[in-house]
């Protein structure tokens, strides 16, 4: 059997990613468990985090097993990436021993690495993950790159909560963009683009200009899981229409990717569309839609005070959720034999 990875829900089958919700919202009720006892994982950041990491740390601690955090540069040798490279730089380690040496001491390896924002040709690539997936003899976990799995789960799981059932399908649901000063990572958005058509639910994607339609590739996913799960998809530059009648309302902002590693230029396009801010005349055009936000959010930057404080807004119980997904994520990963596959 081949080792299993979880680095997009894409990969997973529809009942993979139904199991998983269900294990969740179990432990979630329950919070302690022994599914980890006696196991490990190496949590490995290139970039900085606060709800990932504690939700990580804490969910192997509550499930018996426990963490290591690792930041290459910072409290652990810079890694090169390509093959080839005479290492005579600043990199001291390859990806190929660092990957393949963790594996030898932990049962899992979650990664965060986001773009370098210079080259989204490179930075689709998604090269920092898809090297530890390559090299690792135990299962990789995405804590975010490109997209962001465990983030898609925990916004499904709130969502199920908020409406009772795990069925959300005919569910109108839009994810748009909001104004940030500086361009941000697309993975938020691909990610909710492609769980929300997976779900089934009647999908716009909101943005200012065709400029800041997302990357094809999840643009492709997405049409994809709508031909499978029904819903449906629709790209939308009209505020008023888009919002009309959404039972959701997700927010993200992200940088214009025909100008990726020049953003310069990019800036006072952006500086346009502030008044994309989600705020209490647009959620009153929803059919008493929540609200809710991956976080961090800057208020009344990207959603107004009064939505960010709504009982409609759901976005703290999607970061609860957090903890019990990745808690399922770990239990589901650490069950395909840990040790016994590794080289």
């Amino acid at each position: 059997m081949s080792l299993k990875h979880f680095l997009n829900t894409q990969d997973w089958s529809r009942a993979e990613l139904d199991a998983l919700l269900t294990q969740a919202a179990l432990f979630k009720r329950n919070k302690l468990g022994s599914e980890l006892k006696g196991k490990s994982i190496a949590l490995v950041f290139f970039n900085p985090s606060m709800r990932t990491r504690t939700s990580f740390e804490l969910g192997a601690f509550q499930l018996g097993g426990h963490a290591v955090v690792l930041q290459p540069g910072k409290d652990a040798w810079p890694i090169e990436f390509n093959l080839g490279t005479v290492m005579d730089g600043d990199t001291e380690e390859h990806i190929a021993e660092v990957a393949r040496v963790l594996g030898r001491y932990v049962d899992l390896i979650g990664v965060r690495a986001f773009p370098k924002f210079v080259d989204w040709s490179k930075d689709r690539e998604d090269q920092v993950l898809k090297s530890f997936a390559k090299y690792s003899p135990v299962p990789v976990i995405n804590m975010e790159t490109i997209t962001h799995p465990c983030q898609e789960l925990a916004h499904v799981l709130a969502l199920q909560e908020h409406f009772g059932t795990p069925d959300l399908r005919g569910k109108k649901y839009v994810l748009t963009w909001t104004y940030h000063p500086k361009p941000l990572n697309t993975a938020v958005a691909n990610s909710a683009l492609t769980i929300a058509t997976r779900m089934g639910m009647d999908v716009t994607l909101l943005c200012p200009t065709p400029d800041y339609v997302l990357d094809q590739r999840y643009m492709d996913w997405a049409a994809q899981n709508v031909a499978e799960s029904g819903g449906s998809l629709q790209v939308s530059h009209d505020i008023d229409s888009a919002y009309a009648g959404a039972d959701v309302v997700y927010a993200k902002s992200w940088g214009a990717l025909p100008f990726f590693g020049n953003w310069e230029p990019e800036k006072p396009i952006r500086d346009q569309y502030q008044h994309f801010i989600v705020d209490e005349r647009k959620m009153a055009l929803t059919n008493n839609g929540v609200f809710s936000h991956c976080l961090p959010l800057r208020r009344n930057v990207k959603a107004t005070d009064a939505v960010m404080d709504s009982p409609n807004c759901i976005a703290i119980d999607e970061a609860e959720n957090r903890l019990h997904v990745q808690k399922a994520i770990m239990a589901a990963l650490a069950s395909q034999g840990g040790i016994g596959n590794r080289d």
